[in-house]
């Protein structure tokens, strides 16, 4: 078997210090971080700083943007340029399709014209079509642990040798000395994602495989090396004065052989690690040598264990 996993997880507790790498808004001159509700690990309601599915998303689809230019896989015109809005600014492509297409017919062409679109998912409207791609990676919040996550707000200035003449400057432009306050947020961080490598160049309407083997094997190695590189360097928002410090990440990868999902366990439940073990060993007993876990402690044994998933998929 060329691509022995058909699905892929991670758990993990990523520690980060002073970093800003979401945030919600300003008002004024305060710039104010996400803070979310949720339960912590007794069940009790708190209050603690976050950074969005969406933000390590785009952290993994810019990873992956370099990659699959590097391995010259194939994109479609918005994906060649990182446009958010991916095949839909290929207008070229968009207008091959015609109108109220077949939306099996849609998702075959998308799924030769561009790996991107494939893996990162996407939804076509254009000329009364709709065809939806599911994406095969997902990411869940990263959420501080509460009792181990701070976040302050921090004075700054940008200054200005001839503000004798005023400060600031009402026109708008960025004129003038100015004063502003960043928060930078400090602790460790709850981590879920899993990504559908079965999906892969699959298409969800014919339940067939739309490109080659070898183009399946390319695109989930190039899914994987993207994966792994969001948490080497996470690409969020001013990272130019606050790239953030990543002290460690620990966890476990849970990979699948079946159609059964790799497990996850939120690392807010204290006992993730002996959980997520506890269920691939019921797994294992009614799916025999299905689910695969593989602890880690630090940032190289992580990597290690996604060197070697990515080697095994030839």
């Amino acid at each position: 078997m060329s691509i022995p996993f058909q699905s892929f997880s991670i758990s993990g507790l990523l520690t980060l210090d002073m970093h800003s790498l979401n945030n919600e808004g300003a008002e004024g001159n305060h710039l104010q971080t996400r803070m979310v509700h949720i339960l912590d690990g007794e069940g009790e309601p708190t209050v603690v700083n976050a950074v969005s599915g969406d933000m390590l998303k785009h952290i993994q689809a810019e990873h992956l943007h370099g990659l699959a230019v590097d391995k010259d896989l194939a994109l479609c015109e918005g994906c060649k340029t990182l446009s958010s809005n991916r095949i839909n600014a290929d207008h070229e492509f968009i207008e091959s399709l015609g109108s109220k297409a077949p939306t099996a017919d849609v998702l075959r062409k998308l799924l030769n014209h561009c790996a991107m679109d494939d893996l990162e998912g996407v939804l076509i409207t254009a000329n009364k079509n709709s065809a939806p791609r599911k994406s095969t990676v997902e990411f869940g919040w990263l959420i501080g642990l509460p009792e181990v996550t701070r976040t302050e707000t921090y004075f700054h200035v940008k200054f200005d040798k001839d503000r004798k003449e005023g400060s600031g400057d009402d026109s708008g432009a960025n004129l003038g000395q100015n004063i502003f306050y960043r928060p930078a947020s400090s602790g460790k961080y709850a981590l879920v994602m899993n990504a559908e490598l079965n999906r892969v160049g699959f298409n969800d309407f014919t339940r067939e495989y739309e490109i080659s083997e070898t183009e399946r094997q390319e695109r989930v190695q190039a899914l994987l090396e993207s994966v792994m590189l969001t948490f080497i360097k996470p690409l969020g928002a001013h990272r130019s004065t606050q790239f953030p410090h990543i002290l460690n990440f620990e966890g476990v990868v849970a990979v699948s052989g079946s159609t059964v999902p790799a497990p996850t366990i939120s690392p807010l439940n204290a006992k993730y690690q002996a959980e997520i073990e506890g269920v691939s060993n019921n797994l294992n007993r009614l799916y025999p040598n299905t689910i695969q876990t593989h602890v880690f402690h630090s940032q190289s044994e992580f990597t290690k264990i996604m060197a070697d998933l990515i080697e095994q998929v030839r």
